[in-house]
């Protein structure tokens, strides 16, 4: 199976001929190809969008939000058949493909309902017979920038906002997952929504990422990946005068209080590190624990970990898959050499598996360091794989000072029976999104979902707060007075 590009409601091949293959992490099996794109190809994309857009932001959002409706029927219709396509392409077990697909639907609902409450505000003006309010507007032509690990949950987030505030919007997602892109593709055509408001090319981020940049017609890029790569996104971005929102890297850790339940903290730690295979910028890659309680945690923790089960996400008992591909391999086998000379103490994992069965994925062994300190690389830079240092504390104040004390601000969690360190925590936890008692990942779409610093630039995916991405605000007076009114200066106290 080939992978066009889907550009005003068709299928189209790209101006350049070259295709890479979409591999299978869990068994190296080809599952399809993918076209790479050009430049020309997004220049076409990005008209067909323009002519749409103009028709579409005039169609009353509540019709708009019909077309969301129909789209999220259609996926949970779907459910199964995604799961595994995403299983298949993306590499995580099939019970977390199934909760992707239905963060997506749970979106489509959701924003579907925005359609009748895409609210503004009125205000009393400062001078008689003068109305004054504000409307959210549309603004036209928006780009959507989506990774590999969350290929269609990530991008729901994004492009069913801006479908219902009357944005269209072309969708470049990861070329090493680009078949729930298609699936979708094919969703969006059979759920009636009209030709050009959806558009999907694929291809390189140097070159189709760096096109949508600088297109001078998209005025919005919406952006989910690294760091390194999200200050390049802004820093472009800002030449041409783009909002651009950015959801990027977690360095996300679990604090552990001598008063926790020890087992709760056990299993939120688990499912936060080891799901994904630890791929999610909110996966928790700290565990913060109180000297007290910190050799207890570690053997309860040691003892699961060894009970994992690991292999093809397709098999229902697998709790951990494959990574995403030999690159991504590479890296954490190096942060794991890079631990051991800074001195922590390596307890469990740490190395590539690579006899049968395992031979012919990308399978990396659960590991957990302790004796880590807080200013080692593997407790400040984001490794994204099955990896976890345990950092000693002393108190809770330390705990806190430790947790804040890297680039990122993602996530954080804290286990503790003591509901005045909870609201402290609240308070003090420098991140975008806290769990008292849960581990770091597990984020509901009818909140803001971002972070602090280095994770992001102050815009937010999900929740009423992701309409502010694609909307723009507009301020509105009416003055029936029949005359001349001057706000300040015939209003003088």
């Amino acid at each position: 199976m080939k992978l066009t590009n889907f550009i005003n409601g068709e299928w189209q091949d790209g101006s350049n001929a070259k295709y890479i293959p979409v591999l299978n992490p869990a068994t190296g099996e080809e599952l399809a190809q993918v076209q790479l794109s050009t430049k020309e190809d997004v220049d076409t994309a990005v008209e067909a969008a323009k002519a749409a857009q103009k028709t579409w932001a005039k169609v009353p959002a509540p019709k708009r939000a019909d077309y969301l409706y129909e789209i999220g029927r259609l996926m949970k219709q779907k459910k199964e058949q995604l799961a595994q396509v995403l299983t298949k392409e993306m590499g995580k077990v099939i019970e977390e493909g199934r909760g992707e697909v239905q963060e997506g639907i749970d979106m489509a609902y959701y924003m579907a309902g925005e359609g009748r409450r895409l609210f503004g505000e009125t205000t009393p003006s400062e001078l008689a017979d003068k109305f004054a309010m504000s409307v959210r507007a549309p603004i036209g032509v928006v780009g959507l920038i989506t990774p590999w690990n969350f290929p269609v949950a990530i991008a729901t987030w994004k492009s069913f906002p801006a479908i219902v505030a009357g944005n269209a919007f072309l969708w470049k997602p990861a070329t090493e997952t680009p078949m729930m892109a298609y699936e979708m593709a094919k969703i969006f055509k059979e759920a009636g929504l009209p030709d050009g408001v959806a558009n999907i090319v694929f291809g390189s981020g140097s070159e189709v990422g760096t096109a949508m940049i600088e297109h001078k017609d998209i005025k919005v890029i919406s952006f989910t990946g690294s760091t390194e790569t999200g200050r390049k996104v802004a820093e472009a971005g800002g030449r041409n005068l783009k909002k651009v929102s950015l959801e990027m890297g977690g360095k996300n850790a679990v604090i552990v209080m001598e008063d926790a339940d020890l087992d709760l903290a056990v299993e939120g730690i688990l499912w936060s590190a080891f799901g994904t295979a630890g791929q999610r910028c909110t996966a928790c890659s700290r565990v913060i624990a109180h000297k007290d309680i910190k050799e207890a945690l570690q053997n309860r923790l040691l003892e699961k970990i060894q009970t994992l089960t690991i292999g093809d996400g397709m098999d229902e008992s697998v709790k951990v898959g494959p990574v995403i591909n030999k690159k991504a391999l590479e890296k954490i086998h190096s942060y794991v050499g890079i631990g051991q000379q800074e001195g922590a103490t390596l307890l469990v994992g740490g190395e590539i598996l690579a006899e049968a069965p395992y031979d012919k994925g990308n399978y990396y062994a659960p590991t957990m360091f302790t004796d880590v300190t807080p200013d080692m690389r593997i407790a400040q830079e984001e490794i994204f794989g099955p990896v976890i240092s345990i950092i000693e504390v002393s108190n809770f104040e330390e705990a806190i000072e430790v947790n804040n004390g890297v680039i990122y601000g993602l996530s954080s969690s804290i286990y503790t029976a003591d509901v005045n360190r909870v609201f402290k925590a609240q308070r003090d936890l420098d991140t975008g999104i806290v769990y008292i008692n849960a581990g770091t990942t597990g984020a509901e779409i009818h909140l803001p979902f971002g972070g602090t610093k280095g994770t992001g630039n102050g815009h937010r995916d999900s929740g009423v707060a992701a309409l502010d991405v694609f909307t723009e605000w507009k301020s509105i007076y009416v003055d029936y007075s029949g005359k001349l009114q001057r706000a300040q200066i015939d209003n003088e106290i």
